[in-house]
């Protein structure tokens, strides 16, 4: 869902904030109004400067920062934060911990009193307030209705799902190099023929959601650090990976990362097991050590230049992502039913993104290798030769009222053969719940085996009121491939003729109707093509409501 945060400190969306919505819809973002000078020093910083009450604040970074509330990131502040590897910074942040509000130090009384909860994000501890805490809640309500869901293959019917989300954690920072973070979570869902409770996702006794210890400073022209724990990881390629923030408890991760972060170069370094939410006792979540990710993700900030008279901003990312995983999300298909085994996938890829002018652009590629080991005499182990490519394009239209930004997005995620046995493995995997509204917020798809080519919209035709549509059109990549759902791949076989999938036109209408409420509806509709449909596949309709109150 679409989280957009409103605080009585302004009136109205600004264009800045409707682009950074835009860009977590559709993972892009309108750049031209977030240049950031590199070495501009604000009146907060001037006052500062002359303050005893917070001496940890003073600008010692060699970067100005335009972003409230958030770390002081320089040139990669761009679009909220996301150039980061962070995630997005709207007050609230993807991941809480992400945010840093300690700018409300330097605040004017009159300015921090016009939010009652800012007096729980900025709590001084020491006189001097080198010693805070910031604490921050989260209650979600959201129900769905799916008439048919998963195509049809769910095994229910008209299915009602109601899940309440209660998760608040507290942020700790200790003088300017120590920070610790605890994140508690609450899950409950109920309904009417439902389906997917099983997993551990969403019904959550009391337990750590995320919880870290970090250890940052400057060294070597650059602000570094290292985070141990259990924590949200976003520094990815949303076709890839994301925060699963659908579900009541969203995708974390137990291990560590290490950050760089230069004027213009940025490195992080990763290796991480993922969380596992099976057990449903209070504070029973461990460690999932068959589902590992590790490595490297680098971006450079190009140098910027004008283009039809705004200021432009490209960023070159390179990167590699090491899966290890088996069980169920390892299994591929085979002329009937599926083989079960494990598997290794090294994704090399690179990302080149920014704005050029007025225009949005984004274009991803991966080559991803590695092996399947077929569980005990099932076969021989073989190699994986997958790939993907995805790319986005879009104008926004600064000019008029409501901003709208038009964009195409196109993706293709390669597919192999379930006739073969001991050729290489072809079907991209994504083990790891990529960005639900990247392509299909029903998840009766996934980033395999697929192509996908369609329009994007958004708007802000009133203050507080976000406008999405999105129609992408689905074929099948490989028509010696099956097709695949997020954690399933679907049984039709040899029955399935053709590579058209179908559309998944989808739409979100998301207000912001008082400071820190949102009100979000999702609509969204599968329409087969005739072969899915002799196939078995049916048509479906899907709504979601969510009531997010959020400080």
């Amino acid at each position: 869902m679409t989280h957009i945060f409103f605080s009585s400190h302004s009136a109205s969306f600004s264009t800045a904030s409707v682009a950074m919505l835009a860009g977590l819809c559709l993972h892009q973002t309108a750049w031209a109004d977030n240049a950031w000078p590199a070495n501009k020093q604000t009146t907060n910083a001037q006052v500062l400067a002359k303050s005893t009450i917070m001496p940890a604040l003073k600008q010692k970074a060699p970067y100005s920062n335009s972003t409230p509330h958030s770390p002081n990131w320089g040139i990669f502040n761009t679009g909220k934060g996301v150039a980061s590897g962070f995630g997005i910074i709207g007050g609230p942040g993807q991941p809480r911990w992400a945010e840093d509000w300690s700018d409300l130090a330097i605040m004017s009384p009159a300015k921090r009193r016009a939010d009652w909860f800012n007096r729980l994000k900025y709590i001084p501890l020491t006189d001097n307030g080198d010693i805070w805490l910031s604490i921050n809640g989260e209650e979600r309500l959201r129900y769905i209705f799916e008439n048919q869901p998963m195509m049809g293959t769910a095994g229910k019917t008209n299915a009602n799902r109601v899940l309440l989300r209660n998760q608040y954690g507290a942020d700790l920072h200790i003088g300017e190099h120590i920070r610790a973070y605890a994140e508690f979570l609450w899950g409950v869902a109920g309904g009417s023929n439902y389906y997917g409770y099983q997993t551990g996702v969403q019904r959550e006794r009391l337990d750590l959601q995320q919880g870290i210890l970090e250890v940052k400073g400057n060294l070597l022209g650059a602000k570094m650090g290292a985070i141990g724990g259990r924590q949200v990881f976003l520094d990815a390629p949303l076709s890839m990976q994301s925060s699963r923030d659908l579900t009541n408890a969203q995708q974390t991760w137990d291990g560590f990362r290490g950050y760089a972060v230069w004027k213009s170069f940025r490195m992080d370094l990763f290796d991480f097991m993922q969380t596992n939410k099976l057990p449903r006792n209070v504070f029973a979540d461990g460690t999932n050590y068959n589902a590992r990710m590790y490595g490297i993700y680098t971006s450079t900030a190009l140098p910027n230049f004008t283009v039809m008279g705004q200021k432009s901003q490209i960023f070159a990312d390179v990167f590699f992502i090491g899966y290890l995983f088996n069980g169920t999300p390892a299994a591929i298909p085979a002329t009937t039913g599926t083989q079960s085994g494990s598997t290794r996938r090294d994704n090399v890829g690179s990302r080149i993104w920014g704005n050029v002018g007025p225009f949005n652009v984004s274009l991803t590629g991966v080559f991803q290798g590695g092996e399947f080991r077929p569980a005990a005499s099932q076969g021989a182990t073989r190699a994986v030769r997958a790939y993907a490519v995805n790319g986005v394009f879009g104008w926004t239209a600064k000019n008029l009222k409501s901003a709208p930004s038009f964009s195409l997005q196109a993706d293709m995620f390669s597919g192999g053969s379930y006739h073969s046995k001991d050729g290489a493995v072809g079907t991209f995997a994504t083990p790891y719940f990529p960005f639900p509204y990247y392509n299909d917020v029903t998840l009766a798809l996934t980033s395999q085996n697929l192509i996908g080519v369609g329009p994007v919209i958004t708007a802000t035709p009133v203050p507080h009121l976000l406008l999405k549509l999105h129609v992408p059109v689905f074929w099948r990549e490989s028509t010696q491939d099956a097709v695949y759902g997020t954690g399933k791949i679907y049984s039709w076989r040899n029955n399935l003729s053709g590579g058209f999938i179908g559309t998944t036109p989808q739409t979100q209408i998301a207000w912001n109707f008082a400071p820190h409420w949102t009100w979000t509806h999702d609509i969204a509709g599968f329409v087969a093509s005739n072969g899915m449909r002799q196939a078995g596949a049916k048509d479906g309709a899907f709504y979601m409501q969510t009531m997010e109150f959020k400080f």
